[in-house]
């Protein structure tokens, strides 16, 4: 028979590496009609360490290691998340270098991150599609930060003159999205993430 320390307290924890698709809620419950990670057989007690909008995609990190999780989410923790974000537009030169001086955001100035145009890039197109318009191109751009408050990258995006129409989180410090398809999962070890 287990002892009751054994049971309370594993000692090895879960860590597991998700493809977020478009329109899921990062909860295992919602409303009647959402999509949320109960949908994807994802294993028991995992929890996801930070949030992805719901109309974002990309990596999602859960786990059952709350000590783990807290290192992951809290802004001191300086750990540098990376983003695909499509945007409306051409950035100018002057529009990336407001990202790596940081960016006003309803009176708040960003930390300082660091923002490139992927030249030449496409990403298979999701469902249901992004809005286009006729006459206006889209870029993709590769962000780097190490703060994430809500909707950021998107009020970055905005706030610059590009609104963004499709982020794509691909990084968490050493983890990364890598081959995982959309909505797909594998386990991994903390060694991986950290």
């Amino acid at each position: 028979m287990k002892s009751f320390l054994a049971l309370a307290y594993p000692l090895t924890y879960k860590y597991i590496l998700f493809h977020k698709p478009y329109g899921v809620l990062c909860q295992f419950t919602g409303e009647e009609g959402d999509r949320t990670l109960s949908d994807f057989q994802l294993p028991k007690g995992v929890y996801a360490a930070g949030r992805l909008d719901k109309d974002s995609e990309g990596l999602l990190l859960l786990t059952d290691d709350g000590v783990l999780n807290q290192r992951i989410t809290d802004p001191k923790s300086h750990k540098e998340k990376t983003y695909w974000a499509q945007v409306e537009g051409e950035p100018t030169i002057d529009m990336l270098k407001e990202f790596c001086s940081g960016v006003v955001i309803k009176g708040y100035k960003t930390k300082p991150a660091k923002a490139k145009v992927l030249e030449g890039f496409s990403y298979p197109a999701r469902t249901p599609p992004i809005r286009e318009r006729k006459h206006i191109p889209t870029t993709w751009l590769e962000i780097k930060l190490t703060e994430g408050k809500n909707r950021q990258v998107r009020r970055m995006c905005a706030a610059v003159g590009m609104p963004c129409l499709r982020l794509i989180r691909v990084g968490i410090g050493k983890a990364s999205l890598g081959e995982l398809k959309v909505g797909q999962w594998k386990e991994v070890s903390q060694k991986d993430l950290l």
